[in-house]
Order: structure tokens, then sequence, then C-alpha cells
């Protein structure tokens, strides 16, 4: 089974507008609606990838209600931890044709300290040997920086394998305990390991000092260059193959859900990472907050070569 959690989800609003026009009112030439959470992006490209998950996660009122129904919709199983606020809303402007955005992100509901202890006693109960767990995104307010270490130990013990998906503090701590795969972008491993790199340091010598934080694995992604996997000594890049890019949002959380999916079924990390790969260039290639396609995933993943060895 493969869990995803997500502790500060969203409604994601996006408005396509022709032009960006300050102190004025323009009218939307389209607008979309989406569950937001870099969780539910992994279960939505899960879902597309045709491979079960279970989201979990923080909601609360009638957007709660409206995250809840739409993932079911899709076929994904949910789990939710249900808090008295009110799950935030995120709000996409994308100018047509241009590939331009902007994105404006609420703070999210204040959490409770039992709101987050029936949550870790909920992962207790469910962390199975062999599960896969995603824990990605930011933490609402309330919510401890040292939340996905306690997780990752409480799943670990239980003997199932975290994929680790943050930024910031909770990346810092989440490292310290060990998780079996991290997946920061090329910023977050340069910020983590600044006290030990040098700022000219190259993408290896970065990924190797990271991985000395604590990782059992990683994966850092970078963009149009591919993606750095690591693991021990062995640091391999996974080249991305070109597309037209058109909007990134959600890439690098399809990304992960295609790094899961082949880790869930058995594939080495190398194979795992070209999956993931596949899928983030396939939803970089779509408008908007859509996902790609199955066909796109595997006409890209057609298209990407063997991993590339990166001398020490």
């Amino acid at each position: 089974m493969i869990y995803t959690l997500t502790l500060n989800p969203a409604v994601d609003l996006e408005l396509t507008v022709e032009a960006f026009r300050f102190d004025a009112v323009d009218r939307a030439l389209a607008s979309r609606m989406d569950c937001g959470g870099k969780g539910f992006n992994v279960s939505r490209m899960l879902a597309i990838l045709e491979t079960a998950s279970t989201a979990l996660g923080f909601v609360g009122g009638k957007s709660g209600e409206r995250l809840e129904q739409t993932l079911r919709s899709l076929g994904i199983a949910t789990d939710f931890n249900w808090i008295d606020g009110e799950t935030r809303t995120n709000v996409s402007i994308v100018r047509a044709n241009h590939g331009q955005y902007l994105k404006v992100n609420e703070a999210g509901p204040t959490i409770g300290q039992a709101e987050v202890e029936a949550l870790i006693d909920k992962v207790s109960g469910l962390s199975r040997s062999g599960d896969w767990w995603v824990l990605s995104g930011s933490l609402p307010p309330g919510v401890p920086a040292t939340i996905y270490a306690n997780l990752i130990e409480v799943i670990e013990t239980a003997g199932a394998h975290v994929f680790l998906d943050t930024s910031g503090e909770p990346l810092h701590a989440g490292c310290a305990a060990r998780p079996t795969l991290l997946k920061p972008n090329l910023e977050e491993a340069r910020e983590l390991t600044a006290a030990t790199c040098a700022a000219d340091a190259d993408s290896a010598q970065v990924a190797r000092a990271l991985l000395a934080l604590g990782p059992r694995q990683l994966v850092i992604s970078m963009g149009r260059e591919g993606a750095l996997l690591v693991a021990g000594d062995d640091v391999q890049l996974v080249p991305t193959p070109k597309i037209e890019e058109r909007n990134p949002i959600g890439a690098g959380d399809s990304m992960v859900g295609g790094i899961v999916c082949g880790l869930s079924r058995g594939d080495i990390l190398a194979d795992a990472v070209r999956l993931g790969v596949a899928c983030g260039a396939a939803t970089a290639s779509r408008s908007g907050t859509e996902l790609g396609s199955m066909q796109q995933v595997e006409a890209l993943l057609a298209l990407i070569g063997d991993s590339i060895p990166v001398q020490k």
C-alpha cells in the first residue's frame, strides 16, 4: 500500500487571464479547481498510473468536504483527520498562451496539539511492513517542525518506507531521522549543505554532502537538467526529455508519484527515477494544474536514456 500525507492541503483555484494588469479589474478566460497539496498531487499522479493510494491529512469545513469528494471521484481512497478550521484556498493566475503565472498560497488553519497527536496515532496504527509513505509539503500553523522526523521514526519502526519531500526546518529535522528516500530540489539541497559545501560546489558534491546528513537514498530534482540519484557512493544522472514547458506547478509532485510507483512495484531506484522524470515532464508540458496523462508518460519514458554515472 502507498499512503500520501498532506498536512496543509488546499483547494487550488486557477484563473486564466489574457494578461497581467495591476490596479484593474479583469474577467477570467477560464477557471479550474483542483485538490491542492503535494501529497494529494502525488495521489492524483498515482491514480493516472493506475496505482492505488490512500490520502491522509488535516482537512476541515466545506473546502475539506470538496477535497474529499474530488479525490474519491478520482478513485483515490481517503482517511482524513477532520479539524475545526477551514481548509485553505490557494490561487494561481495563469497568463494564457505565455506560460507565465502568479501563485498565492494561504497559510492554512492552526492545528492544535491534540489534533497533532491524533494524527500520529492514526499513522502508527496504519503502518505496516513493506508499505510506502509519502510525507510531503509545508506545515500548517501549530504543527511542530519535528513532525516529519517523528513520523519517520514511527513508520520505519513498523518496517515501512518513507519518501520525504518538504523544505526548510522540517526538511532539516527529517533528514536526521533517516528516511528511506529524500527528494529536495537543487536549491533546497544547497541550503541544507551550505555549512559543509563551498558555494561553487557542483551538484554531485552537494548530493553527497546531503546524503551524509541522514537519508538512506536521495533524489535531487534539477528541472531541465534531469535528476540526480544517490545511493551510497553511487551517483547517477537521469536526463529529462525535451518538452515545451507550459506550467511547472505540480511537476515535482508528479515526479514523486512516478518514483514511488516504481519502487512500490519493485523497480530499482534508477528505473523508478526514470519513470518519475517522465511523469514530471508530462505534467510540466500541460497547461495550468492538469497532470500528465498515462499516454504522455509512456511516450516520454521511451525518450529517456539510461542513467549516466557521475564521477567522484
